[in-house]
């Protein structure tokens, strides 16, 4: 795992001129990351983010819990200076909740122009897919659950289907986690 973590994290460090003032990526970024997710494992299915959204991948750290959040919201972490909230993705999807092992990573993901950080803890990062938007189909309309909100769509990649989340629709239902945030 630490391989993925290195390539993904060298990633952004040697890209010059690809992030704006602002924090926003450039237009020379933005074509680059096109069609590009992050795919990662939860329990025995495979889900994506946009990778423009993936700032850093993190091995598991030291969770500060914070009272009156959410169930899934496990606390807040402090990266190299900045307070991140950390959300257990097990427990958004009403899955059932696993102890954390070596392979647990936090997903860090910079949303709403990059005025929102947020880490999303995962059971195992796979890697970064090309997924051709020719390739992307929309979510099942039949899908009632909680969870069918935030699928942007699913990725064919092969024989296998990747599960392709709406990072903002997965993070900004609650207020609180916003006014965390900020």
């Amino acid at each position: 795992m630490s391989d993925i973590l290195e390539k993904f994290n060298n990633v952004d460090q040697n890209a010059p001129n690809t992030v704006g003032r602002d924090g926003t990526f450039t237009d020379e970024l933005e074509d680059t990351l096109k069609d590009k997710y992050l795919s990662f494992r939860l329990g025995d299915e495979d889900y994506c983010l946009e990778i423009r959204h993936v700032t850093e991948i993190v091995g598991i750290q030291k969770v500060t819990e914070v009272p009156d959040m959410p169930h899934y919201v496990k606390g807040v972490v402090n990266l190299r200076g900045q307070v991140i909230p950390v959300i257990d993705m097990r427990l958004r999807f009403n899955m059932v909740g696993r102890d954390y092992d070596e392979r647990t990573c936090i997903i860090v993901i910079n949303l709403r122009g990059g005025q929102y950080q947020v880490g999303l803890v995962v059971d195992t990062v796979n890697e970064v897919r090309s997924i051709e938007e020719m390739n992307v189909s929309p979510p099942p309309k039949s899908g009632t659950g909680q969870c069918a909100q935030y699928i942007r769509g699913l990725g064919k990649v092969g024989e296998d289907v990747k599960i392709i989340l709406d990072a903002n629709k997965l993070l900004f239902e609650d207020e609180q986690l916003a006014a965390i945030s900020a």
